[in-house]
């Protein structure tokens, strides 16, 4: 008879991941998370995004380009014998801004062409001395009886040529959505800022459409935001019961909060009498669409707004007191990057484990 072949099936002990390995891989985790809080405090800290700013002089003083000493404001006497206007950069409905040099240094020298509107120059004055920051744009001097305001240059420009100036081969390669991002993070920084300044709670007026928003803060050559005009800076005292309105005239359109618009229908014409005053929640409505423009339609950019939805959908609320504080917009905005670079940085980590 013939014997018919005997398989014997042969068992496997189940594949066991060592101690070792799985001791190297929890190391390494580790090791990158150090590497990311190292890589983050490099910008809330080193890179002049700390709560205090080491090149910050004490007040009515400044400093300058390389220089380690601080020096007074320039009085009017210093401004009219030192500094020299080279061209006109800029004008608007309260002042003209001219691109000069004081001591080989570039500086931007600031006049006031309407007479009618002296109160708000001085106003703006009276803000950018009180307010100077880590967040604002350097004073070096100003002269009150000519109407006259110096500060620091910054050869970027504002915030209107931030996507032109991403295209210009040298800064090309900070055209990503981390430094977008960040970019969003300043402004959000700017806003809480000002909700919370050394004179109380301060309400952005000049922003009632984006490009008069990006009109007002400027671009460093470090790719940092700079708040520039402060002309429109009333304050919102609730203890007081004191509001605000952003001017006179009727406001439409999507950009500005739904409180700032006409309430009583076009039935109805408009009377600045009637208008009821609001609270610093309209800035709040607007950080969504200028953060928008700051994430452009770059790769990942798309991650980012995912992110960051529901706390835009909060910022849209229509009820101002439902909408969250700067405080709060800003904690999400730092979480997000914090989240998206280190899944960056450790794809497929969870997985491994």
């Amino acid at each position: 008879m013939e014997k018919k072949p005997h398989f014997v099936r042969r068992e496997f002990p189940p594949r066991e991941v060592s101690s070792v390995s799985l001791a190297l891989l929890l190391a390494a985790v580790l090791l990158l998370n150090a590497l990311l809080y190292l890589y983050l405090n490099k910008f809330y800290i080193s890179s002049g995004r700390a709560e205090t700013d080491p090149g910050l002089c004490s007040f009515g003083y400044f400093k300058l380009g390389a220089v380690k000493n601080c020096s007074p404001w320039l009085s009017c006497e210093t401004i009219n014998r030192e500094v020299r206007k080279l061209k006109c950069v800029g004008e608007g409905a309260v002042k003209k801004v001219f691109l000069s040099e004081w001591k080989e240094n570039k500086v931007v020298l600031s006049q006031l062409t309407n007479s009618e509107l002296k109160e708000d120059f001085l106003h703006g004055l009276k803000m950018l001395k009180a307010l100077q920051s880590k967040h604002v744009v350097r004073l070096l001097g100003y002269c009150e009886q000519q109407f006259t305001i110096l500060t620091e240059y910054h050869p970027l420009g504002s915030l209107r040529g931030l996507n032109e100036t991403l295209h210009i081969p040298k800064y090309k390669g900070m055209n990503t959505w981390h430094r977008r991002l960040m970019l969003a993070i300043d402004y959000v920084s700017i806003i809480r800022y000002l909700h919370s300044s050394p004179l109380g709670t301060l309400v952005m007026c000049d922003s009632n459409d984006l490009d008069k928003v990006l009109s007002q803060y400027l671009l460093t050559s470090d790719f940092h935001i700079l708040v520039n005009d402060l002309d429109a800076l009333p304050l919102v005292n609730r203890s007081a019961g004191r509001l605000v309105k952003c001017g006179h005239r009727e406001l439409r359109g999507e950009f500005v909060a739904p409180e700032q618009r006409w309430p009583y229908g076009e039935e109805v014409p408009f009377e600045d009498d009637l208008m009821p005053p609001y609270d610093e929640k309209t800035d709040i409505w607007k950080i969504p669409d200028v953060s928008n423009f700051f994430l452009g339609h770059v790769e990942g950019s798309d991650i980012v707004r995912l992110h960051l939805f529901d706390i835009h959908a909060a910022c849209k609320k229509k009820d101002p007191a439902e909408r969250p504080s700067a405080q709060e917009i800003l904690d999400t905005y730092r979480k997000v990057l914090t989240l998206l670079i280190r899944e960056a940085a450790m794809p497929g980590t969870r997985e491994m484990l």
